[in-house]
């Protein structure tokens, strides 16, 4: 199950009204299977404090052992290439500290992600996708 699912909403702050929703993937050195258990946790952990502190709006996140979805709202001074910047920058920070063994190859993420931008419409169809991961996640470990 997607870990927040929130619907994508006209926002404010003291110069725009925005609706900006990205739709962010990243993937681990060399599509390791790296996130699992306590890693899962504290990467949903991390990415929901980085959001959390710039007022990005976490609208759907999903950690899958080989890769991550992250679907989040924010102003339009911040650039898609800076938000996941920081947040494969953070995250690899932190969560080489607590957990040394995602070390093999020295660097946590690839250089590539994806980006996708999604207004209203779009929103639920990002939400569903990135909800159903797991789910088939599951269904391709049981076979």
């Amino acid at each position: 199950m997607c870990h927040h699912v929130h619907m994508p909403e006209e926002r404010s702050t003291r110069h725009a009204h925005f609706n900006l929703n990205y739709h962010l993937v990243f993937t681990p050195k060399d599509r390791r299977r790296s996130f699992s258990g306590p890693s899962r946790d504290r990467l949903m952990e991390i990415f929901t404090a980085t959001c959390t502190e710039r007022e990005w709006k976490v609208l759907g996140m999903e950690v899958m052992p080989d890769h991550v979805h992250v679907f989040v709202s924010c102003p339009p001074k911040w650039a898609p290439s800076d938000i996941a910047k920081i947040l494969k920058g953070v995250s690899a920070r932190l969560l080489l500290q607590d957990f040394p063994a995602l070390r093999r190859c020295g660097h946590l993420w690839t250089n590539a992600y994806y980006v996708g931008s999604a207004g209203k419409i779009s929103a639920d169809v990002i939400q569903r996708y990135i909800a159903n991961q797991r789910k088939h996640q599951v269904d391709d470990d049981d076979v």
